[in-house]
């Protein structure tokens, strides 16, 4: 009998007769949402499986709080997705296809603003999934708390932290080097900070337990709820219209009107208008381009005299332990790096200089540069602004403040740098996908083992990456 073939050094299931079976999970993040399906064999060693990610696709508009006002849309926009996903499973296992949606932290503002509204909209949701030859397990707002470990466990999993397949002994095992990471996710309401500490977790209901390859880890995960990077910014502006209309995170030259309405609409924010002239006003904010006072202005947004000294502390008087380990830094942290190509393990010191010089650029240069291919700044300053292809002017003249702000992160966790997960999103979905098919069970000790594989628009986001950025870098220097 032959042996088993191999691709990329992982046997190939096919050989051995086992067929694959299917799941998928809907990423319903504040700002759009994404389908990933998944496959995996019925065969395990040590009731472990092996999975990896067949598909993902970006549903087209935004996210489904969005659709508050018309429940229905939220339903018909799932639509495409969920065809797409279809092509890619064989009729004959299409029914017994796990399907979860997990709405994030979009969703739990919404909920804290108009329950009856997130009711709706989760149950259109439902509607429209159960309208496919698919087994659905249900439509829910996952809690902060879940969505960072389902993270720290996506990523381990994918850097062979728990188990490692070994081409010697054709079999899966512990690796004895393992080096275990810290998690750093940052979304568009909300980030996530998850780890193993060395002491003691004080406050259990921060504290997560999972059984993982014949071990137990116990990690702290938190979630700080309006600190994601368009939250942020409306906390942003409305400390700044408080007493000016310069912006020093927008470049200079750039302008921007803008309404209490529009900042006030979110939980985040509401509590600030006290007063009828607090809700109601207009203001224009003029960018000048001052990383320094962008830097400062975000540290506003943030209540250090909270936590007092009785026991660890961030900020907002959330306890945490100190950290420990290295971290990987992915959703928007990623991005904001990725655009100033600063993915490569730069220092600090250079990623300071590539904000810096950024953010000195007028709004007529970065628009101008905007074409001709991206940032192509290797960390010296010596660059060109092309940001990712979504969004518009406004996104761009974000991009400082949210580098400035992660820089601060960066210096806390030693750098950013791309996981090379063979076309894997890097996200919470596949823990959130693993938990829920019971591949960790509570009680159990295995779980599945992911393969490792590998003019305006873009400017615009590019501003709110440097915005992610500087509340990022803010954030990552109060965790630390």
């Amino acid at each position: 009998m032959e042996g088993p073939s191999f691709c990329s050094g992982l046997p190939d299931p096919s050989c051995f007769g086992y067929a694959f079976q299917y799941g998928m999970v809907f990423d319903a993040g504040s700002s759009h949402t994404s389908l990933f399906v998944y496959q995996w064999t019925s065969d395990k060693t040590n009731d472990t499986g092996v999975v990896s990610q067949t598909l993902s696709c970006n549903v087209q508009g935004p996210g489904i709080s969005s659709y508050a006002n018309d429940p229905p849309k939220a339903g018909v926009s799932l639509r495409s997705c969920l065809e797409d996903a279809l092509k890619v499973i064989p009729d004959e296992r299409q029914r017994e296809v796990p399907v979860y949606l997990g709405a994030t932290a979009g969703m739990r503002l919404l909920s804290m603003e108009n329950k009856s509204a997130a009711d709706q909209v989760l149950n259109e949701v439902a509607k429209t999934i159960q309208q496919y030859p698919v087994n659905f397990h249900g439509a829910r707002i996952i809690t902060g708390e879940e969505e960072g470990a389902y993270g720290w466990i996506t990523i381990n999993y994918l850097l062979d932290s728990f188990t490692k397949y070994s081409p010697k002994q054709r079999d899966w095992i512990h690796p004895q080097s393992a080096k275990i990471l810290g998690a750093l996710d940052l979304g568009g309401a909300s980030t996530q900070i998850s780890f193993i500490p060395i002491g003691p977790i004080t406050d259990q209901t921060k504290a997560s337990k999972f059984r993982l390859y014949g071990f137990t880890y116990t990690i702290y995960t938190h979630s700080y709820l309006c600190y994601g990077q368009n939250q942020a910014l409306k906390q942003l502006i409305l400390k700044i219209t408080e007493g000016s209309v310069n912006h020093p995170c927008y470049p200079e030259g750039y302008q921007e009107t803008t309404t209490a309405a529009s900042i006030h609409s979110m939980p985040c924010t509401a509590s600030h208008a006290q007063t009828p002239s607090q809700a109601s006003w207009n203001a224009t904010l003029v960018g000048t381009g001052n990383a320094t006072e962008c830097r400062m202005a975000i540290k506003q947004i943030f209540n250090f005299t909270a936590c007092g000294q009785s026991q660890p502390c961030t900020f907002d008087g959330i306890y945490q332990p100190p950290v420990n380990g290295e971290f990987f830094a992915f959703s928007a942290f990623y991005y904001t790096f990725s655009f100033l190509n600063l993915t490569s393990g730069q220092p600090l010191a250079v990623v300071e200089d590539t904000v810096q010089k950024f953010c000195a650029r007028n709004w007529t240069d970065v628009r101008a540069v905007r074409g001709d291919g991206g940032y192509k700044g290797t960390g010296r300053g010596d660059c060109k602004a092309k940001g990712p292809k979504r969004g518009g002017g406004r996104e761009l003249s974000q991009g400082r403040p949210h580098s400035t702000r992660q820089a601060r992160v960066i210096e806390g966790v030693g750098g950013i740098t791309k996981l090379n997960a063979a076309n894997t999103d890097i996200g919470w979905t596949l823990g959130y996908m693993l938990n829920l098919t019971n591949m960790i069970p509570a009680e159990a000790p295995e779980q599945v083992k992911g393969q490792q594989y590998g003019l305006w628009a873009a400017a615009i986001f590019f501003i709110v990456l440097t915005l992610a950025f500087c509340l990022v870098g803010l954030l990552i220097y109060i965790l630390w």
